[in-house]
Parts: C-alpha cells; sequence; structure tokens
C-alpha cells in the first residue's frame, strides 16, 4: 500500500488538496446558508471530481500523444458544461425572488479550483480559494447593512 502511494505521490496530492480546497468554500457556504443548498460535501465533491477528470485528460494526453485529432483540453471543457448543468440546478424561482445565484456560482468556481489543483497549479487554486472566501465572507458581511437600508427604503412613511 505504501508503494502505491510513493508511485502516486503527485495524483495523490493534487487531489488532497482539490478536496481541502473544496470543502473550505463548502464550508462557508455550510455555515451561511445554515444547511441549505450546496453545502461541504456538494462542494468538495465538484472540485475532487474536476482534479479526477483533469489527471485523466492529463494522463490520457501522455498516453496517445501521437494519435492524431487528440484534442488535450476535451475533457476538462466538458467539465465546465457539466457545472453549468448542475449549477442551473441549484438556481430557483420562489415568488418573486431568484435563489440560488451564489451556489451556482460557487460550483462553478470550485470546480474550476479542482481543475487547477488537477493540473498541478497548486498556487492558483490556493489564491481563489482564498479569493472565493473573501468575496463569499466579505460581501455577506457588507450587504447586512445594504439590507437593512434597502428594508426602511421599502417600508410605507407613518
Amino acid at each position: 500500500m505504501e508503494q502505491f502511494f510513493i508511485q502516486n505521490s503527485e495524483a495523490v496530492l493534487k487531489l488532497v488538496i482539490a478536496l481541502i480546497f473544496g470543502l473550505l468554500v463548502g464550508a462557508e457556504r455550510f455555515i451561511v446558508k445554515k444547511g441549505e443548498g450546496a453545502g461541504m460535501k456538494t462542494h468538495a465533491l465538484v472540485s475532487l471530481g474536476s482534479a479526477v477528470f483533469v489527471l485523466i485528460s492529463e494522463t490520457l494526453v501522455q498516453k496517445y500523444i501521437n494519435l492524431p485529432g487528440l484534442n488535450p483540453v476535451m475533457i476538462p471543457s466538458q467539465i465546465i458544461v457539466g457545472i453549468g448543468f448542475l449549477g442551473a440546478g441549484s438556481i430557483m424561482i420562489y415568488g418573486s425572488q431568484l435563489r440560488g445565484l451564489t451556489t451556482a456560482g460557487g460550483l462553478w468556481v470550485t470546480a474550476g479550483i479542482g481543475m487547477a489543483a488537477g493540473f498541478g497549479f497548486f498556487s492558483l487554486a490556493l489564491i481563489t480559494t482564498i479569493l472565493v472566501l473573501l468575496i463569499l465572507i466579505l460581501v455577506n458581511i457588507l450587504e447586512k447593512p445594504i439590507r437593512e437600508i434597502s428594508k426602511e427604503i421599502d417600508q410605507p412613511i407613518k
């Protein structure tokens, strides 16, 4: 078993990093949304799955490098299409409100984080994860007073 991990240490590292960064984004969504929508498991799976498909793509390119017509970006481009489908399923209309857009956007960028980790762009994956968390946390804090002002404006004058 130890030999397996030594031989596959680079792939294992890429997968673990994708998993951890996906969990971080999902943890923020889970905490803020109180368990509604896509949380830790979903974001971790999207990130991990994206990394797996990137690793498959890289392996296919190495194995079939001389095959005419081989397009190494086919699998990564299809990740984006698949995540778009998954994200669209998380967007719902409740009355006059559109909900799930942040969840869809989070899943989309989490797929990018997984793809970056899968390609071994760890710095890019880390920086993107930090920026996503900053957006989700800081903007949420900044939105609270704006929501309060908006509620006051919508109140009828007495």
